[in-house]
């Protein structure tokens, strides 16, 4: 993701809109009920024999569920998809106008474009020129920003309840009336290029581009949203305004706004803004999905104290049934390679595993290591011993225990719920969906964890940068698990 600090005026991520203080009523209630679950799912063993336990209450996952949905408005304006979430009693409020596509939208050669266009647009408009804008905004405490990935691109806002008014007229202006001007572009040009220029000099970062070299060849993501020096380079201030009236169509835009603020009240103002863009005729179209027939290993050389890996395999999209149990068995993978690689053996000092939520997904693991095969033959070991051996209930419990905590407080603020929302609407199968979280999660089996364990952790694809002649290749590609499913 690229971004942008400057003061009051930065770049926020799609799925962290900003910051907010107060504790909602509503998250609070979901917490309640989700801890709650918990509570019931590990309900301790330490009641005394003589003691008749009392059978804990069901948590009503589905009246949690429908009391959220009620919540949020949907509604249509010129084809634009508009999603509101009133959070009654919240102080802030955060907007996303996000752009449906993400690396669909561009090509090798300008490539970054997206980001670009954002980027620039959020540095000034006809209305509100660089000087007046930063004021304006440091004046309200508002934060206008802009983020892309594979899948989509926002522009986003998060604001205080009492300047909605005021900074919705900026936000709007933004993205309908932005300036362009050359030195705006120079500037933002100069700063972008700098950036991506950088890429090979930070080891972990290095690694990320061979991955994606890798895992995305003949694959659309191969085109990086972010784009590379050279794509940025070559873009001009021509290029984003034909690129901007290109994409600011309402059937390529959705729109998303989490706070105390009524639906109805909005339409009229949306009608006014973004409803009076042309319509168009975008269709979205589906992610090609990702697939890995044999194991691989690229190694890259380059002097370093250490070995850097990354190892990767496809999973499945947010779509897909099969990604809640994906999700224990990737958190399951991540805590026992720790201990095993770290703890118990001291190979290194940073073991991982990973899973993303992308439209074309992976999962994976990561490791730096001085001996790089004993450490990713222990992580090798490790994805077998989940294929081969049912964990148990009690290691899917604390699982869950541990994300939904981690998940839950990550929803506390407007900006979060918006990026969820939107994240589920652009490539989940709906806004809904991102409802049944909880509830999907708790229903994950043994047998679940262990047949999605067998079905997507094999034909590793793996990235080394570091000393070729301390990476034995049968260890990385030879006879394991994933070949025998």
């Amino acid at each position: 993701m690229t971004a942008k600090m400057k003061g009051t005026h930065q770049s926020t991520q799609v799925l962290k809109m900003g910051n907010e203080k107060s504790q909602m009523t509503n998250v609070k209630s979901f917490l309640i009920t989700a801890v709650w679950a918990i509570l019931v799912l590990i309900a301790p063993s330490t009641i005394a024999q003589t003691q008749t336990p009392t059978p804990a209450p069901t948590p009503d996952f589905q009246g949690v569920i429908a009391r959220q949905a009620s919540l949020v408005s949907e509604f249509d304006v010129n084809g634009l998809k508009v999603i509101v979430k009133k959070r009654e009693g919240s102080q802030t409020v955060a907007a996303g106008l996000f752009i449906r596509g993400g690396v669909g939208n561009i090509t090798a050669t300008n490539a970054g474009v997206e980001a670009f266009m954002l980027n620039v647009a959020s540095e000034a408009t006809a209305s509100y020129p660089r000087d007046r804008m930063r004021k304006e905004l440091a004046r309200m405490g508002t934060v206008i920003g802009e983020s892309v990935n594979y899948d989509y691109s926002a522009l986003t806002m998060a604001a205080t309840r009492t300047n909605f008014d005021r900074s919705w007229d900026v936000f709007t202006d933004v993205a309908l009336h932005p300036a362009f001007t050359k030195e705006d572009v120079d500037l933002v040009k100069s700063r972008l290029v700098a950036s991506l220029s950088d890429d090979e000099d930070e080891p972990d970062t290095f690694l990320q581009r061979l991955q994606e070299k890798v895992a995305y060849v003949g694959h659309p993501y191969l085109n990086r949203p972010e784009g590379t020096a050279a794509t940025i380079g070559k873009l001009t201030a021509d290029d984003l305004r034909a690129y901007h009236q290109q994409i600011m169509q309402t059937s390529h835009l959705l729109l998303v706004i989490v706070g105390d603020l009524d639906a109805a009240q909005l339409k009229p103002r949306i009608a006014a803004t973004f409803g009076k863009l042309p319509r168009g005729e975008y269709k979205p179209q589906a992610a090609p999905q990702l697939a890995f027939t044999a194991s691989t290993l690229d190694v890259t050389t380059r002097e370093l104290p250490t070995n850097y890996i990354q190892g990767f395999y496809t999973a499945p999209p947010i779509t897909s049934p099969d990604i809640f149990p994906m999700y224990v068995a990737s958190s399951l993978l991540r805590d026992r390679v720790f201990e095993e690689v770290l703890v118990k053996r001291n190979l290194s000092y940073a073991p991982d595993a990973f899973l993303r939520t992308q439209a074309a997904n992976i999962g994976g693991i990561y490791v730096t290591a001085v001996d790089a095969n004993q450490a990713v033959r222990v992580m090798l070991n490790e994805i077998t011993r989940l294929q081969r051996d049912p964990v148990s209930k009690d290691d899917i419990t604390g699982i869950i225990a541990q994300f939904l905590t981690t998940y839950y407080i990550g929803q506390e603020t407007n900006a979060a719920q918006a990026g969820s929302l939107a994240q589920y609407e652009l490539i989940g199968g709906g806004w809904r969906n991102s409802l049944q979280f909880l509830e999907k999660l708790r229903a994950v089996t043994p047998a679940d964890v262990q047949r999605v364990s067998q079905k997507y952790m094999k034909n590793i694809r793996f990235v080394v940068l570091g000393n070729p002649s301390a990476i034995d290749k049968t260890v990385f590609v030879g006879q394991t698990a994933s070949e025998s499913h």
